[in-house]
């Protein structure tokens, strides 16, 4: 395989995939929101909408939202080219979903240890049961993932098209059993659940993947490999691409590590905490994390969980732990916890979010240290600094990483 893949090449491999599948009527895109803009999914998603479309077929586009909140039409049209807005369908997590089965609770408990032994629903979006389509093609990015280990394939369909409890629980499973122990690694509990309910309740269905494995040097993407089928090994093959690409090491512990967080692209902390997720195996005890967050406004990407982390905060595994047995509001929104004990270092570092749309004194009061924006890049400004390390006038050495969503992070001395 080349080092990446061009327009035509993923473009020639989409149509010969689409060629293979015989007469289509009926065609549904389960795609990412924007937050995954450098997927590549916008492209894949193009070519494929324009093949099906010239030969009559009816295309739609399922945005794999998860808990996110729902594209704009600028948004829309800057990842996914020219396919009519009238195309896309935003997944509605609380009230868009059909309970198909059920995860048991013995099951968990043997892949967990018996960290987690309660049942999960299985619940997807309709469209997915709609036996009208006559092809579901779920297209995203396979990239290290806090939650799951390794992002996407059937992820995609029972978080991204998901419902409450599997989105809740399969959370808090992986905060529970710990994210350290999973990020970047295939076979996590996480990725079994899903592997169980994709084997269970939709292996009748017409699913198959389109996965990507992307980097984005200087904000461009490169499309390193895309691997089309519907079997797991589509997703093994990406896996094993995605820890060439996207997981870097670094030979001794960050003391201060500078992310820069892209204001289209992260506007909460419920998505820019991912400076945390990717970083926090490379940061050395004692270290220091600096979030540059131009475009960050808000806590939770819906108002109800905002409301919950303003209400608790990032205060750590034990504290939210004890906040989540004792209180039913938190107890009722598994996601949320499990989202503030992944937001939390646990004391180990420090965590500053430097910002400019949201007060200091919100930040403050979820827990983090705070910054002003226009201040903190006067020191560590994202246009002069490189990524990786960098010394700066005065002596002092930063590691800067220009976008957290791309990769993981790992101090080699302690992995090893």
């Amino acid at each position: 395989m080349c080092e990446h893949m061009t327009n035509i090449e993923i473009k020639n491999q989409i149509e010969s995939f689409l060629a293979s599948r015989g007469e289509l009527k009926r065609v549904l895109l389960v795609g990412p929101d924007f937050t995954r803009y450098f997927s590549n999914a916008g492209y894949i998603c193009n070519c494929a909408y324009h093949w099906l479309a010239d030969r009559g077929c009816e295309v739609k586009i399922l945005e794999a939202l998860g808990t996110h909140v729902a594209m704009t039409t600028d948004e829309i049209s800057e990842m996914y080219g020219d396919i009519p807005h009238s195309c896309f369908i935003a997944h509605d997590w609380r009230n868009d979903v059909e309970t198909i089965g059920e995860v048991p609770g013995a099951f968990l408990g043997e892949i967990t240890g018996g960290i987690w032994t309660d049942a999960i629903s299985v619940q997807v979006n309709r469209l997915i049961l709609d036996p009208s389509f006559d092809l579901i093609l779920s297209v995203g990015q396979v990239v290290p993932h806090e939650v799951i280990g390794m992002a996407n394939h059937a992820k995609n369909l029972f978080v991204g098209a998901g419902g409450v409890d599997m989105i809740n629980k399969s959370h808090m499973v992986g905060a529970v059993y710990g994210m350290e122990k999973m990020m970047g690694k295939d076979f996590t509990p996480v990725r079994r659940v899903f592997d169980y309910a994709l084997e269970k309740f939709l292996s009748e269905k017409p699913v198959w993947f389109a996965l990507t494995v992307c980097t984005a040097p200087e904000g461009r993407i490169e499309t390193h490999g895309l691997f089309i089928g519907n079997t797991r090994k589509v997703l093994e093959d990406a896996v094993a691409l995605s820890q060439e690409k996207n997981i870097d090491f670094v030979d001794h512990g960050i003391k201060k590590c500078i992310v820069y967080l892209d204001p289209k692209e992260f506007k909460s902390t419920w998505l820019g905490n991912k400076s945390i997720y990717r970083t926090r195996m490379a940061i050395a005890d004692g270290g220091e994390l600096v979030v540059l967050a131009p475009g960050v406004d808000k806590f939770g990407e819906d108002p109800q969980n905002d409301q919950l982390i303003r209400k608790y905060g990032y205060r750590g595994r034990v504290r939210t732990l004890e906040e989540y047995k004792s209180n039913s509001d938190l107890a009722d929104n598994a996601g949320v916890a499990a989202h503030l004990i992944h937001g939390s270092s646990d004391g180990r570092f420090s965590i500053t979010y430097a910002v400019k749309k949201i007060s200091e004194k919100e930040i403050e009061g979820v827990g983090f240290k705070s910054a002003s924006y226009d201040e903190t890049v006067k020191r560590y400004d994202p246009k002069k600094l490189d990524y990786g390390y960098n010394t700066l006038p005065d002596g002092e050495v930063v590691y800067y990483v220009p976008n957290p969503a791309l990769g993981l992070w790992i101090n080699r001395e302690k992995f090893e």
